[in-house]
């Protein structure tokens, strides 16, 4: 029957690969790994973690095994990190050992090893502390940073005011905001929101998100090393190649027209270093890892706080309690005749506590980008060998009964003590935590509340329907969390 030998090829080609691939992984399983399901041959862990829902298939998991445990995608060992205190202690307290970073298969065409989000070692710690200069230097933090941030602020308002009230997705309204901050730092130039390139570029990157987070993509990375020896499958994933094209097509424009005297964005930053180093064999700065790093940059500052900020709008509808203290903090302490700017988050701890409460609910990267061991080390009584794999649980810290009062409610309470002042949290790690926390932390923090209190200060947001029929769950979650669809109205204060 046709049926029975094509099975009986793919468990040929299977067994083939394992016995090809099992002496490179046998490094992994030497030593003792923390307790988990028992793999089956080949498949591993197959049966316990569903490709569609891995982030529910670990939390059910980690009811059994507690915190700290190792599962099997196919014949790689893979260790679990779940909630506040073990993830501390694997990325902060050991967070050289921790450090590492691998790539997800299937996102390997699309980064190539290259850049500073997917790399380790020498690569990678000088770009990143490039990366960190660059953004500094262009006011990361700074006074001219907030007032780009200020600016686009008020197009956003005038695209809200367009609306004339009728219902809308703000989808690519929010993206093509936080993408013109990043675009200013790394092009030198915002571009217009009609601009049709533009609105291409961010297409590309919201699909960039969705394909990543769909359960082909989650299934893919769990089986790659079989999966990659069946013809045309590796074609099927995303590479990213028109938003490289886009950014190559950027790079040459600014080589044409590079003054290495006057610097204007962060591609003429690394234009110039890569001409102080072109005699330097090693040296990291070549044009692959720039078209890279861009693309890291233009990702990591659109796709991830416009649907924080999404996310945050729709609690606010279903939340109107919440939405009017807001209201009311922003009259009070900003008023309607002027732009906010970020000192006065200092008075404003309820608002303040909104937005953090936004980012923690939100869960945009659940399961944080995957970690690597950099060497063999040990680990509350067990023996960690170099090469393994990582998954801190981002989602399990956000939610740490130990650690918020209402771990799993909106409540921005969470945030703030008994007298109504803000209040840090350590468990507060949207942007993940040690030595590879994001490197866009600071500028994500000041885009998310700028744009939500100058939005705030002059709409009222109106949901289509009734608040308790709002429903906040993920419409996909894999390695993303995308939020869910929904159309609203905003209101002229």
């Amino acid at each position: 029957m046709e049926w029975a030998s094509t099975l009986i090829l793919l468990l040929a080609v299977f067994i083939f690969c394992h016995l090809l691939i099992n002496p490179k992984r046998k490094q992994l399983h030497k030593g003792r790994l923390p307790p988990g399901p028992t793999p089956l041959p080949l498949i591993g862990n197959f049966l316990q973690i569903k490709p569609a829902e891995t982030l529910k298939s670990l939390l059910k998991l980690r009811e059994k095994y507690g915190p700290v445990f190792t599962v099997y995608f196919g014949t790689s060992p893979v260790l679990i990190l779940c909630g506040h205190q073990a993830v501390k202690e694997a990325l902060v307290d050991k967070a050289e050992e921790f450090s590492g970073r691998t790539t997800m298969p299937s996102m390997v065409p699309s980064f190539e090893g290259y850049g500073m989000a997917f790399t380790n070692g020498q690569r990678w710690k000088e770009l990143r502390r490039f990366t960190l200069t660059v953004l500094r230097n262009f006011g990361m933090g700074k006074k001219s940073i907030e007032e780009r941030i200020q600016e686009e602020a008020q197009f956003l308002l005038e695209e809200f005011r367009n609306t004339k009230e009728k219902p809308f997705d703000l989808t690519f309204i929010l993206s093509r905001a936080f993408a013109n901050i990043i675009c200013s730092i790394a092009f030198g130039n915002r571009f217009d929101y009609e601009d049709k390139e533009f609105q291409a570029l961010m297409v590309m990157a919201n699909k960039f998100f969705w394909e990543m987070s769909t359960s082909w993509a989650q299934f893919y990375d769990m089986y790659a090393n079989y999966l990659n020896y069946i013809p045309g499958i590796y074609n099927k994933i995303y590479d990213c190649m028109d938003i490289k094209l886009f950014i190559a097509k950027r790079i040459k424009k600014n080589q044409e027209t590079l003054d290495p005297n006057f610097p204007r964005d962060y591609i003429d930053c690394f234009l110039i270093q890569m001409e102080k180093e072109k005699d330097n064999p090693d040296s990291e700065f070549i044009m692959k890892n720039l078209e890279v790093s861009v693309l890291n940059l233009i990702l990591g500052g659109t796709e991830t706080g416009s649907p924080t900020l999404k996310y945050g709008f729709q609690c606010l509808m279903k939340y109107p309690e919440v939405q009017a203290k807001v209201h009311e903090e922003i009259d009070r302490v900003i008023g309607r005749n002027r732009v906010p700017n970020i000192e006065d988050r200092r008075q404003m701890p309820y608002t303040d506590a909104v937005v953090h409460e936004v980012q923690r609910c939100s869960d945009i990267l659940p399961l944080d980008l995957v970690h690597m061991v950099t060497r063999d080390t040990e680990f509350r009584g067990y023996h960690i060998p170099k090469g393994m794999t990582v998954y801190p649980v981002l989602s399990t810290v956000l939610h740490d009964p130990t650690m918020f009062k209402s771990p799993n409610a909106f409540n921005p309470e969470n945030f703030l003590d008994e007298s109504g002042r803000f209040k840090k949290n350590d468990a507060f790690v949207p942007f993940s935590s040690g030595k590879r926390i994001c490197l866009g932390e600071a500028l994500a923090r000041m885009e998310l509340f700028l744009f939500f209190t100058t939005i705030l200060q002059n709409f009222q947001l109106k949901s289509l329907i009734p608040p308790e029929d709002i429903d906040l769950t993920p419409q996909m979650s894999g390695f993303y969390n995308i939020p869910p669809f929904y159309q609203l109205c905003v209101i002229p204060r």
